[in-house]
């Protein structure tokens, strides 16, 4: 039999370095090989490749239709994003089968990824996944098969006018308790753009005036939203990937932060492209007033790929032109940082009506070669290549004279 004789049956994907992860971007080729290694002379059938790659969404809901009757309703939705199928060992057109000799055999394959993917994500409610399958049918006997997963990134390249533009706000509110006024609290924050990278710090430019009796304190989050929709129907799960705490403020008194550090930790980048899952991200100025609800700002942010460029817009086209960086995929952070916050901490408690924390190891995938998680994956991007507008090795310049030092 076959299979007593199979030693090895694995799918391999060419990477430019053997340590670095199977990763790839949209429209991409994506090349690898079948492999099988076998102890003696074996007979095959046929050895089908199928690669795919997909977003699913699933929840339930219990709903109460009575006193006494109770049901739960299913939502579920998928968007199919690759599909390639290939033979890459056919039967004989006589309806024998192939032998093959003992010792190691490579079958190549080679495929070509749509131009429109969504980055590789695993979420609670949903996820979105790349694989490649192989099957080895045999005479007579059940199907040998292999699975391969690998990861996709969609570059989100923050050097566009759109994500560099400033985002500003301003609130106010009145802090009441029971039927007395304590007086006003107003809050107005900027940040240099909208878009970041992880790794980077957000400077944030606040002003925050406490007329009320009582003392506040102002704090800022990074707020991470997953939402996940199907059948028109929408499940969100919120969760503060940093924070940052301010000193207290005095009754009538002002506090003004001059580009107060917020850094970006290892999250993954935003989801916006993919009907059924999106990935958001925003930073929410909060002021906690004792006795009645938190004031919030909300400020709109992008996690993206490509890192900014030293000269920002102006040379968006030399940085689009640089490739995903994507070595930090195995690399691991040495430091631990701080836990965040629970997301109740930093919203009002209408807001915090689903908090996101991330998974524990049994809810998580196991494999060490799955996809991407959104949540949880650790990374850093390298620094921008340094650029200089004064050519390092000028031509050498002819048309002046030299000058005759006896003149």
């Amino acid at each position: 039999m076959i299979f007593d004789r199979l030693r090895l049956f694995a799918i391999l994907l060419d990477c430019p370095e053997l340590a670095s992860p199977p990763v790839f971007s949209s429209g991409e080729s994506v090349s690898g090989r079948v492999v099988l290694e076998l102890s003696g002379e074996a007979r095959l059938s046929a050895l089908h490749l199928h690669a795919q790659g997909c977003a699913k969404v699933h929840w339930t809901e219990s709903r109460s239709a009575g006193s006494s009757t109770a049901y739960t309703q299913s939502y579920s939705d998928q968007v199919d994003f690759l599909s390639h199928r290939e033979t890459l060992v056919a039967p004989p057109d006589n309806g024998d089968v192939t032998v093959l000799q003992a010792g190691r055999h490579e079958f190549p394959f080679t495929f070509q990824l749509p131009e429109t993917l969504a980055t590789s994500f695993e979420g609670k409610h949903g996820s979105v996944r790349y694989w490649v399958k192989a099957k080895l049918h045999r005479p007579w006997s059940s199907v040998k098969r292999a699975k391969k997963e690998f990861t996709v990134i969609e570059p989100i390249d923050i050097n566009t006018p759109a994500l560099l533009a400033p985002q500003a706000g301003a609130k106010e509110k009145l802090a009441r308790a029971w039927y007395c006024n304590r007086g006003l609290v107003s809050v107005s924050a900027k940040i240099d753009r909208k878009g970041y990278t992880p790794g980077e710090v957000i400077p944030i430019f606040a002003e925050i005036d406490n007329c009320t009796t009582r003392t506040v304190v102002p704090k800022a989050a990074i707020i991470q939203t997953q939402t996940f929709i199907a059948r028109g129907n929408k499940k969100q799960k919120k969760s503060v990937v940093a924070s940052i705490v301010g000193d207290s403020i005095a009754a009538g008194k002002r506090e003004v932060w001059h580009g107060r550090a917020l850094k970006i930790p290892p999250v993954g980048p935003s989801i916006l492209q993919c009907r059924i899952i999106h990935v958001e991200y925003a930073l929410k100025v909060c002021i906690d007033i004792p006795g009645t609800s938190k004031l919030l700002l909300e400020l709109p942010l992008v996690i993206g790929t490509i890192p900014l460029h030293p000269f920002g817009s102006r040379t968006s086209s030399i940085s689009s032109q640089y490739s995903v960086n994507v070595d930090w995929l195995r690399l691991g952070i040495t430091e631990q940082p701080e836990a965040p916050p629970d997301y109740s901490s930093v919203v009002s408690g209408e807001e915090s009506t689903e908090i996101l924390s991330p998974p524990c190891q049994d809810e998580s995938c196991s494999i060490p070669e799955g996809p991407f998680f959104a949540y949880i994956q650790e990374f850093r991007f390298r620094p921008p290549p340094l650029y200089s507008e004064v050519d390092p090795n000028p031509p050498p310049d002819n048309s002046i004279r030299p000058r005759c030092m006896t003149c």
